[in-house]
Protein backbone atom coordinates (compact mmCIF):
# COMPACT_ATOMS: atom_id res chain seq x y z
CA UNK A 1 0.00 0.00 0.00
CA UNK A 2 1.20 3.22 -1.12
CA UNK A 3 1.42 6.22 1.03
CA UNK A 4 -1.28 7.97 -1.57
CA UNK A 5 -3.17 5.50 -0.72
CA UNK A 6 -3.39 5.24 2.99
CA UNK A 7 -3.67 9.15 3.24
CA UNK A 8 -7.07 9.08 0.75
CA UNK A 9 -7.76 6.16 3.33
CA UNK A 10 -7.55 8.22 6.47
CA UNK A 11 -9.70 10.88 5.20
CA UNK A 12 -12.32 9.07 3.67
CA UNK A 13 -12.22 7.54 7.35
CA UNK A 14 -12.37 10.65 8.98
CA UNK A 15 -15.48 12.00 6.69
CA UNK A 16 -17.37 9.18 7.71
CA UNK A 17 -16.77 9.34 11.01
CA UNK A 18 -17.56 12.70 11.00
CA UNK A 19 -20.89 12.21 9.32
CA UNK A 20 -21.91 9.48 11.57
CA UNK A 21 -21.25 11.33 14.50
CA UNK A 22 -22.97 14.60 13.13
CA UNK A 23 -26.02 12.37 12.17
CA UNK A 24 -26.17 10.86 15.84
CA UNK A 25 -26.16 14.16 17.57
CA UNK A 26 -28.94 14.88 15.03
CA UNK A 27 -30.33 12.03 16.78
CA UNK A 28 -29.89 12.29 20.22
CA UNK A 29 -31.41 15.81 20.10
CA UNK A 30 -34.78 14.74 18.82
CA UNK A 31 -34.43 12.26 21.17
CA UNK A 32 -33.45 14.70 24.15
CA UNK A 33 -30.75 12.53 24.89
CA UNK A 34 -26.87 13.85 25.68
CA UNK A 35 -25.73 15.40 23.10
CA UNK A 36 -22.06 15.46 21.42
CA UNK A 37 -20.19 18.85 22.07
CA UNK A 38 -19.81 21.06 19.64
CA UNK A 39 -15.92 21.42 20.43
CA UNK A 40 -15.91 17.52 19.41
CA UNK A 41 -18.00 17.88 16.10
CA UNK A 42 -15.55 20.81 15.62
CA UNK A 43 -12.53 19.16 16.08
CA UNK A 44 -13.67 16.16 14.32
CA UNK A 45 -14.29 18.86 10.96
CA UNK A 46 -10.80 19.99 11.39
CA UNK A 47 -8.97 16.60 11.28
CA UNK A 48 -10.20 16.07 7.76
CA UNK A 49 -13.98 15.44 8.61
CA UNK A 50 -15.17 18.83 7.35
CA UNK A 51 -16.95 17.13 3.91
CA UNK A 52 -18.91 14.70 5.81
CA UNK A 53 -20.08 16.96 8.33
CA UNK A 54 -20.85 19.41 5.58
CA UNK A 55 -22.93 17.24 3.70
CA UNK A 56 -24.46 15.84 7.19
CA UNK A 57 -25.88 19.24 8.12
CA UNK A 58 -27.38 19.52 4.56
CA UNK A 59 -29.04 15.79 4.85
CA UNK A 60 -29.96 16.43 8.29
CA UNK A 61 -30.82 19.56 8.66
CA UNK A 62 -28.61 19.75 11.99
CA UNK A 63 -26.93 22.72 13.27
CA UNK A 64 -28.10 24.99 10.01
CA UNK A 65 -28.77 28.00 12.04
CA UNK A 66 -25.53 27.62 13.82
CA UNK A 67 -22.48 31.02 11.97
CA UNK A 68 -19.63 28.46 13.29
CA UNK A 69 -21.18 25.47 11.56
CA UNK A 70 -22.95 26.97 8.66
CA UNK A 71 -19.56 29.46 7.46
CA UNK A 72 -17.11 27.31 9.53
CA UNK A 73 -17.49 23.76 7.96
CA UNK A 74 -17.47 25.28 4.48
CA UNK A 75 -13.99 27.39 5.06
CA UNK A 76 -12.15 24.55 6.90
CA UNK A 77 -13.60 22.40 3.74
CA UNK A 78 -11.60 24.66 1.55
CA UNK A 79 -8.47 25.22 3.88
CA UNK A 80 -8.46 21.33 3.69
CA UNK A 81 -8.92 21.17 -0.09
CA UNK A 82 -6.29 24.20 -0.11
CA UNK A 83 -3.83 22.05 1.87
CA UNK A 84 -4.51 19.13 -0.39
CA UNK A 85 -4.04 20.82 -4.05
CA UNK A 86 -0.77 22.79 -2.43
CA UNK A 87 0.85 20.14 -0.80
CA UNK A 88 -0.31 17.43 -2.86
CA UNK A 89 -0.29 13.91 -2.33
CA UNK A 90 2.65 11.96 -2.19
CA UNK A 91 3.23 9.39 -5.81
Amino acid sequence: MTLRCLIIGCILTSNIISFTVFGLDKLFAKGHRRRVPEATLLLLALLYGAAGELLAMILFRHKTLHKKFSWGLPLILLLQIAALVYFGLPQ
